[in-house]
């Protein structure tokens, strides 16, 4: 996040505390990017600037009743709309749930293109997946996007703390999974370096 907002989320919940609000929900939802990586590997391995999270767009509704007392903000273009109408909040994928008493932003709400309950990949259109075999789930029931996924969306712009997170998440992937995220890869983002990684083996450390 960059200024101004970088602050506001300084108070963004953990993947249990969402999952407090949603218990119960039929909307197939996720934790997403960094934090699902950690819930993959079963440890928080570093800071989180806010909790991300990933819903079907068509069934955002369920997910704003499940928030009586919070507003949601609609971000993108460089810009966040306050209080966002539907039109605002359509217009883009990004949404942010406020406590208008604290002004603290709490979670960011991926609003995804599905088919039903079919998964649509925002990179690639075709790549598509029921969100059962994208969502798995901790030890704790926590839902969260599989790492290949996550890593794919973090592999378009590599920051530094994406580059982190592949290299400490790779010892963990299973064989299956190396070979899944390499595919996705030379589909989405042909010549990517994270491949010479993928393509060179190695023994996972978590069984």
């Amino acid at each position: 996040m960059s200024d101004p907002w970088e602050a506001r989320w300084a108070a963004s919940w953990t993947p249990a505390e969402v999952a407090a609000h949603l218990a119960g929900t039929t909307v197939p939802w996720c934790v997403a990017p960094g934090w699902a990586l950690d819930l993959f590997r079963g440890e928080q391995t570093r800071p989180h600037g806010d909790l991300e999270i990933a819903i079907p767009a068509a069934r955002f509704p369920e997910i704003r009743a499940r928030f009586p007392g919070y507003v949601f903000d609609a971000a993108g273009d460089g810009q966040v709309r306050e209080n966002a109408t539907a039109d605002q909040i359509a217009a883009t994928h990004q949404t942010w749930l406020r406590d208008p008493a604290t002004g603290d932003y709490r979670v960011d709400v991926f609003r995804e293109p599905h088919d039903g309950d079919t998964w649509i990949c925002r990179r690639d259109e075709t790549i598509r997946l029921p969100y059962d075999e994208i969502i798995l789930r901790n030890g704790d029931g926590i839902p969260y996007l599989k790492p290949e996924l996550v890593l794919l969306f973090k592999a378009k712009h590599r920051r530094e703390k994406d580059q982190a997170d592949f290299d400490g998440t790779l010892p963990h992937l299973s064989p299956a999974q190396r070979e899944t995220l390499a595919g996705l890869l030379t589909r989405v983002h042909p010549g990517h370096p994270w491949l010479t990684s993928l393509h060179g083996g190695g023994r996972r450390v978590i069984e």
